[in-house]
């Protein structure tokens, strides 16, 4: 059963929706006591990073949400939701992440003047960890759909996917049980839905 993280952010009906499309039994829940009972984890997020964080903590589910990943269980960030998985970012100021992988995320506009943001649109995935198991049921160049002003960096040993936007943007990482996409796999149609299908196949995998 898959537990969508509902902590007032993010746009969770379609992502329920994606799931249930797939065959899989999913729920949207702030209970932490109804989320434990979930096989895997959703983090979604939209919006700012600094807010997201604030209504995670408020909620109390920064803790439990780490507690669950350390404890083996799937854990999928989306957009801003995978974003929270690194240990800092760099958006209106700096703010603390989750700390389950390594990297920050900045400003698209560090690396890019020209290009327009956010980037908004289809984008084709490059895989970089051929070994991934996200990316399993997916063909190197296939387009998902992305919406975002700041990106991860630092991550190469999580790194499981690139887009170029004028330069290599981190698209998809995973490390052990903890997973991400940048873009939007409920938007991405039958792309976003087989990288769904292949995060409900992978098991429990305690971190090292």
């Amino acid at each position: 059963m898959i537990g969508i993280i509902d902590y007032g952010v993010g746009n969770l009906f379609s992502l329920s929706s994606s799931f249930k499309a797939i065959g899989e039994e999913v729920f949207i829940s702030a209970d932490k006591d109804m989320l434990d009972k979930a096989d895997k984890l959703i983090l979604p997020g939209v919006g700012a990073f600094g807010d997201a964080v604030k209504k995670l903590k408020d909620s109390g589910l920064d803790v439990f949400v780490k507690e669950k990943a350390k404890s083996g269980t799937p854990l999928l960030g989306i957009c801003l939701g995978m974003q929270m998985l690194f240990e800092k970012s760099f958006e209106y100021g700096e703010h603390d992440g989750l700390g389950l992988l390594t990297g920050a995320v900045v400003p698209m506009s560090k690396y890019t003047q020209t290009l327009k943001l956010p980037h908004m649109g289809w984008n084709e995935l490059h895989i970089t960890n051929k070994d991934s198991k996200l990316m399993k049921n997916t063909k190197d160049g296939e387009h998902v759909y992305f919406v975002h002003s700041f990106c991860a960096v630092s991550c190469e040993d999580s790194l499981a996917a690139v887009t170029e936007y004028g330069f290599n943007v981190t698209a998809a990482v995973e490390k052990g049980n903890v997973y991400g996409c940048q873009f939007h796999p409920e938007k991405s149609g039958e792309a976003g839905l087989k990288i769904l299908k292949a995060f409900c196949e992978e098991g429990q995998v305690l971190q090292k």
